[in-house]
């Protein structure tokens, strides 16, 4: 029975350790894709952004505040994002996955990509809401041929 306790407690502590560094070794993926897509520097623009609207708000701060304030938020808080954002990209990609998108990062075109992501999305968003506002439009009118 003794022996049967050993090998069981030995199991469970051998087990949490290899998953510890599994999760360890995913986060440190995730992190460098944030890095190699570009998405830490929107996050860092974010930071600064939220940083920038509390400083007008509590505009008797000295800017050497606001200066260390926003260094420390970049520091910490990219690490608690990956931290938070790990368990999600954990449930639909595997670490081979997530390294996978970091090649494509690497290459010539994924550089691009992340290079352009930005603008993309900028523009897609306005796309996107002449597209609602084309759909809205059609309903409207849609309700009017039918209940007017």
């Amino acid at each position: 029975m003794k022996k049967i306790l050993t090998l069981l407690v030995f199991f469970i502590l051998s087990t949490s350790v290899c998953f510890s560094q599994t999760n360890t070794e995913y986060k440190n993926a995730v992190k460098k894709m944030m890095v190699v897509s570009g998405a830490e520097n929107t996050y860092k623009v974010v930071i600064d952004q939220m940083v920038t609207a509390f400083k007008t708000q509590k505009s008797n701060a000295p800017e050497e505040f606001w200066t260390e304030m926003g260094t420390e938020m970049v520091k910490t808080s990219m690490t608690d994002l990956v931290d938070m954002l790990a368990p999600v990209y954990e449930k639909h990609l595997t670490l081979a996955d997530i390294n996978e998108l970091i090649a494509f990062y690497q290459s010539p075109i994924g550089k691009k990509f992340a290079k352009e992501t930005p603008f993309i999305t900028q523009e897609s968003m306005q796309v996107g809401q002449q597209w609602g506002m084309k759909l809205g439009q059609k309903i409207v009118d849609k309700l009017k041929e039918k209940y007017n």
